[in-house]
């Protein structure tokens, strides 16, 4: 499988891919994990990594082989995802005006940091932690916050708190849901639905705004 592919595959498909590392690398799983949500969280130009339907395929592999201990995968994810916010504030600091000044860099798009900058001005800081749960927008978020000079105390608050609470939520929905023989067939269905959920917010102020 050269690399393209497996990257294409784990973005339709999270579960498929973290089930082939587990049997290849055992406990290696965790190393990557961390990584992909670092990466996901803290590299402002990779926003297309997937988030919610890896948490979901870590907590249905947790409850249904055991393979991830998930008192151990939820805090290390959360510590993950803390860094890499904090990671991405710091490049929106120092780097800021020279990204934004781009159309494009990799998979960021100057249209995505335009969102997200409204974001930030309907919801203030509470975009911190909505965009945990609106995929592409909760990678850009911290890197708008720190280009934007928001204040780091007040940011690491809504940094904190949006960690605990996406990476938990989501792996735990996965842990209790994964043992239901629909959601085990139609995976795929089922994180689409989740992808949906979250870009809906994103639809409504679309839609709001063309009125």
């Amino acid at each position: 499988m050269d690399l393209i592919h497996y990257f294409l595959e784990f973005l339709g498909n999270p579960l498929l891919v973290l089930t082939q590392i587990i049997r290849d690398y055992g406990v290696y799983i965790y190393l990557f994990l961390f990584l992909v949500i670092f990466v996901e969280t803290g590299v402002v130009v990779m926003p297309l990594l997937p988030g919610d339907s890896l948490l979901f395929a870590v907590g249905l592999i947790a409850a249904t082989t055991g393979q991830i201990d998930i008192y151990t995968v939820i805090p290390l994810l959360i510590l993950a995802a803390l860094l890499g916010d904090n990671v991405n504030y710091f490049i929106g600091r120092k780097f800021g005006d020279f990204i934004q000044s781009k159309e494009k860099i990799l998979f960021l798009k100057k249209s995505h940091i335009e969102e997200t900058e409204r974001y930030f001005e309907e919801n203030g800081g509470k975009t911190v932690i909505l965009a945990r749960f609106i995929p592409i927008v909760r990678t850009i978020a911290p890197f708008v916050a720190g280009a934007g000079e928001m204040k780091y105390k007040t940011y690491i608050m809504y940094c904190i708190s949006g960690a605990i609470l996406w990476v938990t939520s989501i792996t735990l929905l996965g842990y209790f849901l994964g043992n239901i023989e629909w959601v085990k067939v139609n995976f795929e269905k089922f994180v689409l639905g989740i992808v949906f959920i979250s870009v809906l917010p994103i639809i409504f102020k679309a839609l709001k705004r063309k009125k």
